[in-house]
């Protein structure tokens, strides 16, 4: 389920209780301060980064070389940050870009502490800004912030990003409007 402020029921939580398909959002959908709890959690193996790695061309010894990793700072292989950043972002494709147009920007990406195979990671997003298109009534964009935690609860990762999304009734005014863009 997916709740906003205070554990109330969003929208989309009651369309995927109608059995309608839930994947996305349109603007209207949207509402600052909501935040979103991505479903499932991922436990990254080291097949995952091993595989991540390969398919990117990564091959820096910490990430595949355990002699190395052990003799490094952490002591142990540390997951690629990238393949930390594609998981957070494709666990919240169905509640933030299931429905975009384009995906705008990333902007401030950090990782704050490492992922080490087998942690788990748990994403969330918080919806920043919702602002609807000036110059093309029928989308706006969302800006969130998404945060990565690993199952001790450490912040091992975040970015903001901003969406384009298609509007459900162009023509109806926005309640919650934070501004416009062209």
């Amino acid at each position: 389920m997916h709740l906003a402020r205070g554990g109330v029921e969003t929208e989309q939580a009651a369309r995927e209780a109608s059995g309608a398909h839930p994947y996305g959002r349109y603007l209207e959908e949207f509402e600052v301060g909501d935040v979103y709890k991505h479903w499932p959690a991922k436990t990254v193996t080291e097949a995952d980064d091993h595989l991540f790695c390969l398919i990117t061309m990564n091959h820096h010894p910490l990430h595949v070389n355990d002699v190395y990793a052990a003799n490094s700072q952490q002591g142990r292989n540390v997951v690629v940050g990238s393949l930390v950043y594609s998981l957070a972002l494709g666990m919240s494709v169905s509640d933030v870009s299931g429905k975009a147009i384009a995906n705008l920007a990333t902007e401030e990406l950090k990782h704050p502490a490492p992922v080490f195979h087998g942690d788990t990671l748990f994403v969330e997003s918080e919806v920043l800004e919702v602002t609807p298109s000036r110059s093309k009534p029928d989308r706006g964009v969302v800006k969130v912030h998404t945060r990565v935690f690993n199952q001790d609860g450490t912040l091992v990762a975040e970015f903001k990003r901003a969406v384009l999304v298609p509007r459900r009734s162009p023509d109806e005014p926005m309640a919650q409007a934070e501004g416009n863009v062209e």
